[in-house]
């Protein structure tokens, strides 16, 4: 596949953040007393569901059942670190191409920066 699967979950995963916070009403309200307008929910679901579309059926259901588990499921590794438990990641991790690491310890998807 072309995409870049990682940074479409990266942004499957922003998607699913702004909904969250759009959708809840404590949260709704603070952000519309800061001034920010809440009325684009709709055009966030269409574009998450044409993010969905591009990603493997294997990694968005492993992005699910991690999602429950966890508010953020597609994490950075900074340094060697896994920045969702701070375990260090194997240094072999680095040279897998085209694939989404799982942490080995918290099972969140890594990235690389």
């Amino acid at each position: 596949m072309s995409d870049d699967q990682s940074k479409l979950l990266v942004a499957l995963q922003d998607l699913d953040q702004m909904i969250r916070e759009a959708e809840d009403k404590d949260k709704a309200a603070e952000l519309k007393d800061l001034g920010f307008a809440l009325d684009g929910v709709e055009e966030l679901r269409k574009a998450r569901e044409k993010i969905t579309e591009r990603i493997t059926p294997q990694l968005l259901n492993r992005y699910q059942r991690v999602a429950t588990s966890y508010g953020r499921t597609v994490v950075p590794v900074v340094g060697e670190l896994c920045t969702g438990c701070f375990a260090k990641v194997p240094s072999s991790f680095r040279y897998e191409k085209d694939t989404v690491t799982t942490c080995e310890n918290c099972g969140r998807m890594l990235y690389f920066t």
